[in-house]
């Protein structure tokens, strides 16, 4: 009963296999087989286009040709305006230049009375000569090579049929002609220069070159006429959009439009009830545009072929199909004997039996896998438990973590604020202080008279006072600069001053010096008073002040000196004292925020952090010369906008 539910069951799953592959392989099939056609149209673009550019090159090589020379003769004519003078530069032109079929010179109406209204110098090409004439009475002032150049006032290509066949070329004379307007020493035009090229040649010369027998070039003008084509009789007088059925030929319509506009590119069209590839550029310099048509036929011509391979390779491919159905379903169905004996060991109690993993993708192996997982579901979920404990754990330790540093945070700014309390209040309490005394001295209701004071008291309580009431206003600056409005506010304005680096430095110098009465700072300088840079005046003035206070604090105020240098690319500004310096370990916490080396020192712990930043933001920045050990010895570096001598 169980072989012939296997076999049931191994026949519907052979055909339901081959039902399925069978319309995957037909649309492989299909999808090959249009690729193979758009690689194959693709690499026919890219042969067309390049040949295109190739027959491109050569008819620009041409047409520069031709106005090379043109241009390289029409001073001569303008300069030498005479009947003998003209022929003689017309057949210059044609004799010199291989690439010119023809030259005229055409004078304005009267310009030499001997010969009549009319005067045009002519030299024609011919197989074997080259022939130069006076053109006998014919009006060419309404023919497009004259009055084109002459009313527009510039040099021009036209396009157009000697009707009077006088160059004796093929085709009728289709002629591209490059006209250029000749002038008098009153810049009046005086007659128009044009050089001929036979189209019919040009066109033998690119077609040489063709990427399939049945390809052909067509040129067409601004308007969709025909300049060059297989069929003689569509040249000139016929254009691309004649007899063109907007609902039946809008290929057609499409192509010409695309040409005329000047644009480049390739599209699919059906010319002459066949359909084509076309490739299209613009011709350079001209109002022109050249195309090379390809037939289909001959683009996928290899394409065609594809059915000899293709049909047998969709016999044998249907016959490999039911084969591999078959041994895939054979192979599928083998292990679920197995399996099954194993699962009913295991309905009947017996949970020691062992079920390995198959590296199989199937749903065979899938359901083998997942009763091997059922036995190893509790361990799995053992596991589970602990990793959750352990997550859990961590997730503990970073709360415990977290809270620390906010309950650190919360000491840091409790003492910062007690640290800004005690450095308020002990300049408030002596200027407050003082004050008391000057209104007990003054008494009641009665003037202040600071001479009834001994001078040396006077003197000692205006300058404790003035110290304190300076501390003061450092302090509320620094706390002002050290917020978010003064960052902005720093960082907001862009206005830089021109700063002499000297004096700079000695007004710093100066106004420490003023505020610290006693003290002297020496001053050295290794540039030139004209020394000028482009910096923030303000913050400078600051930064330096600053590090002069603070070599004042830390020393013994005697040694301190303030030195300007310079380097290639920076000028440094350098602060120098002999105090107990920083002590290693306190470095990296030097330049922090309210960080303090000794927390028994006044001050804010602001300085040297400002010091820093204002160093940075204006180019440059602050370091400590960690080689020097007699005291400190910062080093503010500004960046050098300006020579110096």
């Amino acid at each position: 009963m169980l072989s012939g539910v296997r076999k049931s069951f191994a026949l519907k799953l052979s055909l339901a296999i081959a039902l399925l592959a069978v319309p995957v392989f037909l649309i492989s099939m299909e999808v090959l087989y249009q690729k193979s056609r758009s690689l194959i149209r693709n690499e026919a673009v890219k042969h067309a286009t390049c040949l295109l550019d190739a027959a491109m090159q050569r008819v620009n090589h041409y047409l520069k040709a031709v106005e090379t020379a043109t241009n390289a003769n029409a001073w001569l004519a303008e300069e030498y305006m005479q009947p003998d003078s003209l022929l003689s530069i017309s057949r210059r032109v044609v004799v010199m230049n291989a690439s010119v079929d023809g030259c005229s010179i055409s004078a304005e109406p009267d310009m030499f009375p001997k010969y009549g209204r009319h005067f045009s110098a002519y030299t024609v090409r011919k197989p074997d000569s080259v022939e130069t004439v006076i053109e006998g009475e014919y009006d060419y002032f309404s023919k497009i090579w004259y009055k084109q150049p002459h009313d527009m006032d510039e040099s021009c290509w036209v396009v157009f049929f000697d009707e009077v066949d006088s160059l004796e070329l093929y085709l009728d004379g289709l002629l591209a002609s490059y006209c250029k307007p000749l002038y008098n020493e009153s810049k009046d035009i005086v007659g128009v220069i044009s050089s001929d090229l036979s189209l019919y040649r040009l066109s033998k010369i690119i077609t040489s070159q063709k990427p399939y027998a049945n390809s052909y070039y067509i040129m067409l003008g601004r308007d969709g006429s025909y300049y060059m084509h297989p069929d003689s009789r569509k040249l000139f007088y016929h254009t691309i959009f004649e007899n063109a059925d907007p609902r039946r030929h809008s290929d057609i319509i499409a192509l010409g439009h695309e040409m005329t506009a000047g644009n480049a590119g390739n599209m699919a069209a059906v010319i002459g009830g066949e359909p084509c590839m076309i490739c299209y550029q613009p011709v350079p310099g001209t109002d022109w545009s050249l195309a090379i048509v390809s037939p289909d036929s001959d683009v996928l011509h290899s394409y065609h072929k594809l059915n000899f391979i293709v049909l047998p390779l969709f016999f044998f491919g249907l016959i490999i199909i039911v084969l591999l159905s078959q041994h895939i379903v054979a192979r599928a169905i083998r292990p679920l004997d197995k399996l099954v004996r194993q699962t009913q060991s295991i309905a009947l109690g017996n949970y020691e039996v062992y079920i390995p993993h198959s590296q199989r993708q199937d749903v065979v192996g899938r359901l083998q896998n997942s009763f091997a997982s059922m036995l190893e579901s509790l361990n799995f979920h053992m596991g589970s438990i602990r990793y959750t404990a352990d997550v859990a754990k961590s997730r503990n330790e970073e709360l415990v973590q977290a809270t620390r540093m906010a309950e650190e945070a919360e000491r840091q700014k409790t003492l910062f604020m007690q640290n800004v309390s005690h450095q308020i209040r002990t300049p408030l309490n002596i200027i407050m202080g003082f004050s008391q005394v000057l209104c007990d001295i003054s008494g009641k209701g009665e003037q202040l008279n600071l001479s009834a004071l001994p001078e040396e008291e006077r003197s000692s309580i205006l300058s404790a006072m003035k110290y304190n009431a300076r501390l003061l206003n450092r302090m509320v600056k620094m706390l002002f600069d050290s917020s978010d409005i003064g960052l902005s506010e720093e960082l907001g304005n862009q206005q830089f001053d021109h700063v002499s680096c000297n004096e700079v430095a000695r007004e710093a110098i100066s106004n420490t010096e003023k505020d610290n009465p006693g003290i002297h700072i020496a001053f050295h300088t290794a540039v030139a008073d004209d020394c000028v840079i482009e910096t923030k005046r303000l913050y400078l003035m600051r930064s330096l002040k600053e590090l002069l206070y603070n070599a004042i604090k830390y020393s013994d105020g005697q040694h301190v000196s303030l030195t300007v240098d310079v380097t290639d690319t920076t000028v440094r500004f350098i602060v120098q004292d002999t105090g107990k310096g920083i002590a290693p370990s306190c470095r990296e916490l030097m330049f922090s925020f309210f960080t303090k080396v000794d927390e028994l020192s006044e001050g804010l712990g602001l300085g040297l952090p400002l010091v820093k930043r204002h160093a940075q933001n204006l180019g440059g920045d602050l370091t400590l010369d960690t080689d020097y050990h007699d005291g400190c010895r910062f080093i503010m570096e500004q960046p050098l906008k300006r020579a110096c001598s």
